[in-house]
């Protein structure tokens, strides 16, 4: 069916809208070129309201619309062009982008794509790489052929422009406006899925069921005057605390604080006190002596969590010592 794809396969409007990627020329090799706005692209939200499936097929349409490109391109040239060059702007890239069941989806993208499409991709451009990115490379690096790996190039902020970045690989007036270029670029921006088009919450409850059972998540309940808290040691600043949870009844309150004091509770190990395994069986380390502005203080805003929302964030720290997450029954 891969082989026929562009013939039966024609994406959702929905896909058509908020899928942030399209081709735009070729590059200095004559490589047709593939521009994915990534950190722009509600990945969370394309797979709550199409599925894996939708997504799975409309990225191999996009590889046998490379290969029939590369053909175009070899009569044009003149020699053979056999491959594609992929640019990837991760500009707006956060923690939503690492929803689990996103990132499963795209675990199963690259895994079909690798076994279908072998050495079809020339060049793969990473540009604007955020903070939050090594996060997301850890998870999918294993899972990509050593090949493919050495064809990357990474650049984080704008490293990308000057010499040694794109204009090393694309000529100066197909570079996108968007990233400093004259070229006007098509390629659409993405932007929020509406809610009101997503599909039953129903496989989506069962699978979080399932993940806290067969992966590193866990499971918590927060009850009135009994916070759950998780701390973690960090001996050097600099570092990028992440959290992915979700909260399935009630309203809960999220904050994150520092200390250069250790809580009694981690003094024995002085490592990160692990997330109980079942539910009710809250952990608590902000010792009831501390003084919030004196031996404590809070390095993020309190945010309050609704019922039925997915949270995912970052914190860069600026000091080593121990950091706390909480979270704490809302009372409006």
């Amino acid at each position: 069916q891969v082989d026929y794809i562009l013939e039966t396969w024609q994406a959702p409007s929905l896909l058509q809208e908020y899928y942030a990627g399209g081709w735009h020329y070729h590059d200095k090799d004559g490589r047709p070129l593939y521009i994915l706005r990534l950190g722009q692209m509600d990945t969370k939200g394309l797979v709550k309201a199409l599925g894996e499936e939708p997504l799975l097929r409309h990225v191999l349409s996009i590889n046998e619309e490379g290969q029939k490109r590369c053909e175009e391109n070899t009569q044009e040239f003149g020699r053979p062009i056999r491959t594609w060059t992929c640019l990837v702007d991760l500009e707006g890239l956060n923690m939503r982008h690492l929803w689990r069941p996103g990132v499963k989806t795209l675990l199963r993208i690259i895994e079909v794509v690798e076994a279908n499409y072998p050495e079809t991709l020339g060049r793969l451009l990473i540009i604007r790489a955020p903070r939050v990115f090594p996060v997301l490379w850890t998870l999918v690096s294993p899972f990509i052929n050593e090949n493919t790996r050495q064809k990357f190039l990474i650049y984080s902020g704008n490293n990308y422009q000057g010499a040694g970045g794109l204009i090393d690989y694309l000529d100066r007036e197909v570079i996108p406006d968007f990233l400093g270029g004259e070229c006007l670029c098509s390629v659409p921006e993405g932007g929020l899925v509406p809610k009101s088009l997503y599909q039953t919450e129903e496989v989506e409850i069962s699978d979080h069921i399932r993940l806290w059972t067969e992966t590193i998540y866990h499971s918590a309940c927060v009850l009135k005057g009994a916070p759950h808290e998780i701390g973690a040691e960090i001996l050097e600043g600099e570092s990028v605390i992440t959290w992915d949870f979700d909260i399935l009844r009630g309203d809960v309150l999220f904050s994150l604080f520092h200390s250069k004091l250790a809580p009694a509770a981690m003094r024995v190990e002085m490592a990160p006190v692990p997330a109980p395994t079942v539910a009710g069986n809250n952990v608590q380390l902000i010792d009831k002596g501390w003084v919030l502005g004196s031996d404590y203080s809070q390095v993020e805003s309190p945010l309050v969590c609704r019922e039925g929302e997915s949270i995912q964030g970052s914190h860069v720290t600026r000091w080593p010592g121990f950091y706390i997450l909480q979270w704490k029954v809302h009372s409006p």
